[in-house]
């Protein structure tokens, strides 16, 4: 009898202990994802300081289909300046992959864009790597190619 409550405890207490420590990812974390996706779409088109310093990690590096790759630094400077102008961004054929504390999220990115003054379109492909920083998903690694022909 003793033993058994031993035996019980001891297990009460591992799992216990296990209910606090990180797990994988919540049924709920694609739709963060996603709804973050959301909002830097629209951080895009009318950018703010505040509102894309709070989806994009300090660590970004975000590969340009053309070669460039910027940091957060130079994606939020080119987005407010306007040498990156997006008038239009319609996403589509997304997919969101949560691992742990990471997401893979695919797309194709159409636009209408004014950069530099410049109107111009562009269809790329787009693959964003989001983590989970905080409580919150951020943008740490965004990668563009054009799509063959």
């Amino acid at each position: 009898m003793i033993r058994t409550f031993i035996v019980a405890a001891a297990a009460a207490l591992v799992l216990a202990g296990c209910a606090g420590m990180p797990g994988g990812p919540r049924a709920d974390d694609g739709a963060a994802v996603t709804a973050a996706a959301e909002q830097l779409r629209l951080a895009m088109i009318d950018p703010t300081p505040g509102k894309l310093s709070a989806l994009v990690a300090d660590d970004l590096s975000y590969g340009h289909s053309g070669g460039k790759v910027d940091t957060k630094a130079s994606f939020i400077a080119d987005l407010l300046d306007g040498k990156s102008d997006f008038v239009t961004i319609a996403i589509t054929d997304q997919t969101v992959k949560v691992v742990g504390d990471a997401a893979i999220v695919r797309h194709t990115l159409t636009a209408d864009t004014n950069d530099s003054g410049k109107p111009g379109k562009v269809s790329i492909k787009i693959l964003g790597v989001w983590q989970k920083q905080g409580g919150q998903w951020k943008l740490l690694a965004r990668q563009a190619v054009r799509p063959p022909q």
